[in-house]
């Protein structure tokens, strides 16, 4: 499944609670082809749950992912930094056999 790291956490819960998100908010990570490198990640704020939904807990943490995606990023850790480097949520994926300088496309 998909791990949700301390900094991860605290910063879905800040901002649901910044955006008067509901109590059932989760957080819906996928993926869709596109990007540079092939694939291109998917991260929401969503409170919809359809039948082709797998729904887990990590960190306390709700995680909703479609049963596509999921086969892609399996194993795969969330987290966030907020340092000079670049701020914001990123993926480290054990399954991609490269990614894009930007992070947010990988290839399998």
């Amino acid at each position: 499944m998909i791990k949700v790291t301390d900094a991860a956490r605290d910063k879905f819960l800040e901002i649901v609670r910044q955006e008067g998100k509901s109590e059932n908010a989760f957080l819906r990570v996928g993926v869709k082809m596109g990007g540079c490198s092939g694939f291109t990640y998917m991260l929401d704020i969503d409170d919809n749950i359809s039948e082709n939904d797998k729904v887990f807990e990590d960190n306390g943490i709700r995680i909703v992912c479609d049963k596509k995606s999921i086969l892609y990023l399996a194993g795969t850790v969330l987290d966030y930094s907020g340092g000079l480097k670049g701020k914001g949520f990123f993926f480290n994926n054990p399954n991609a056999s490269r990614t894009c300088g930007c992070g947010e496309s990988f290839a399998v």
